[in-house]
């Protein structure tokens, strides 16, 4: 039975679950899947998923290369045994369960600070439904929180993918913007800035966020706004939650979703018109610039002539 579900199974889903068949370890100083894993997370913790490679694991562990294929088959198992086992998160006991609200808030929680304390962690690519154990427990409590919403079962795994689709995209933003600023610095933000990029996001062309580019948010110095954004954004997704069940519960009729649109075409002639219209912008500013420049010269010129005058009359 044992061999049916390894064969069944990827190498590195067989080797998560413990079914797949091990080597005899040696007389000495043993080597395992756990320790290779462990050594790979610390590198990928410390420089970086590119540092992590099947030779460098080995060094790390005092192994050679070769021997570390004894136990994994590629380093794709490795990743994947990573990505799970950084997964082992702390699953509260069902007793604790208050609100399914509160619940899955909490779920969501524990996603993204998966991603904060492993950033590399979304850099390995999802390739399918979560099939590792501990995918699967963090996946089931997230199911458990759900168990009495009246929804069916796909709509109860949408809701899962969407909560932890959000954190990682929010994750991922927050770790980018943090790797900038440590190679760039913090942004030189404040009415200078304001002022340079009002020159470019006009009224004319964004009405509808010119307004919001003068209101300073975007001259915001770091640790100035205070709006957790993705707890602001957890919350609303929540409150759709909330609306949908709260639909569901009262019997009204409800349109789970509306179909797809169409792609847009990638249309070269939309592109080329794009393009046209940034640089009619470019030489409308660019005029814009000179006329100022030169009405500042024709100020100057009068109020040097008005100061001669001055001295005349004197």
């Amino acid at each position: 039975m044992a061999d049916a579900v390894e064969e069944a199974l990827p190498r590195a889903v067989a080797l998560s679950w413990g079914v797949a068949e091990r080597p005899q370890r040696g007389p000495k100083r043993e080597l395992s899947i756990e320790r290779i894993v462990d050594a790979a997370i610390q590198l990928a913790d410390d420089e970086g998923l590119s540092a992590v490679s099947m030779s460098k694991i080995a060094t790390t562990l005092g192994f050679t290369t070769m021997s570390l294929y004894r136990y994994v088959t590629s380093k794709d198992d490795v990743l994947a045994l990573m990505q799970d086992a950084v997964c082992a998160v702390p699953i509260p006991p069902e007793e604790e369960d208050t609100d399914w609200r509160s619940g899955l808030r909490l779920w969501a929680m524990a996603s993204i600070q998966v991603i904060q304390a492993h950033p590399w962690f979304p850099d390995i690519p999802i390739s399918g439904m979560p099939l590792m154990p501990n995918n699967l427990a963090v996946l089931d409590w997230g199911l458990r929180v759900m168990k009495d919403l009246p929804l069916t079962e796909p709509e109860k795994m949408s809701t899962a993918l969407l909560l932890s689709s959000y954190a990682r995209a929010t994750a991922v933003v927050e770790r980018d913007v943090t790797r900038s600023r440590q190679v760039d610095g913090p942004p030189k933000r404040g009415e200078a800035f304001t002022a340079a990029l009002a020159e470019l996001v006009t009224p004319g062309r964004f009405p509808n966020l010119a307004p919001l580019v003068l209101s300073g948010v975007y001259s915001d110095a770091e640790g100035e706004d205070e709006q957790d954004d993705f707890a602001f954004g957890l919350e609303r997704i929540l409150d759709g939650i909330e609306h949908y069940v709260a639909s569901r519960r009262s019997g009204e009729e409800v349109v789970a979703y509306e179909p797809r649109p169409e792609p847009v075409p990638n249309d070269k002639a939309i592109r080329e018109a794009a393009k046209a219209r940034r640089e009619a912008e470019s030489r409308l500013r660019e005029a814009r610039k000179r006329e100022r420049e030169v009405i500042a010269k024709v100020r100057e010129r009068l109020a040097k002539e008005e100061e001669r005058r001055a001295r005349d009359r004197g």
